[in-house]
């Protein structure tokens, strides 16, 4: 698999702004991995314009899905999803629908969960990554739950990791609902990218080294 220009460009990106980081990071499983990707820094203007337009970039790539909506899960999907409609219409022309769920439902007002338009139709999710999958799995109820029909789901970054079983989460969410799981890019990818760039001999073979200890069957 080679690195497209936006996925190079993104990963540079990430680097850049320390969003991709390298060392040693305890990990909610309890893991010990050598490499971290915080979404929490996308926290400022021209950080969440340049994530939305890398999102976009997949959807262009993934020209088959058939989507009205894009959808972002309270709390950290509701900016992806946002930035990847405005770079939707911007960069494509393209003017896509998004809306949040909120975490408690509101009981004044306009009510409900939901906020912006309607889940109706076909909803594609955007969110950052995927650990246990237990959030993509309550967003995938919520859709089912107004009568719309989930199509996809795009992440950042697919860490390519099993689970508590031989598969990943995100493998495993596509395994239960039939749905694809995309990404801007993988761990595959970012060794890649790192192997190109030259200067990480030493980063690079402690990932092999976790990649061969946790990685996904292929």
């Amino acid at each position: 698999m080679s690195l497209k220009s936006y996925q190079r460009e993104f990963i540079e990106f990430a680097i850049s702004q320390e969003i991709l980081s390298f060392g040693s990071f305890i990990l909610k499983s309890g893991r010990k991995s050598p490499y971290f990707f915080n979404a929490g820094k996308f926290n400022k203007g021209s950080a969440l314009s340049t994530i939305g337009k890398y999102y976009a970039a997949v959807l262009q790539d993934e020209n088959h899905l058939d989507y009205d909506v894009v959808f972002g899960p309270a709390y950290k999907g509701i900016p992806l999803a946002s930035s990847t409609v405005i770079a939707l219409s911007e960069h494509y022309n393209k003017d896509v629908p998004y809306s949040f769920n909120r975490k408690e439902i509101k009981d004044h007002g306009d009510g409900g969960s939901i906020v912006g338009a309607p889940l109706k139709g076909n909803i594609l999710i955007i969110d950052d990554v995927i650990t246990a999958g237990t959030a993509i799995r309550e967003s995938l109820a919520i859709i089912k739950e107004n009568g719309a029909t989930p199509v996809g789901v795009i992440v950042a970054v697919d860490r390519q990791e099993r689970g508590t079983g031989e598969v990943s989460a995100i493998q495993q969410i596509e395994q239960d609902y039939g749905i694809p799981v995309m990404s801007i890019v993988n761990l595959d990818l970012i060794i890649q990218y790192l192997k190109e760039k030259g200067g990480y001999d030493e980063r690079l073979s402690i990932m092999k080294e976790y990649r061969d200890m946790y990685g996904i069957k292929k």
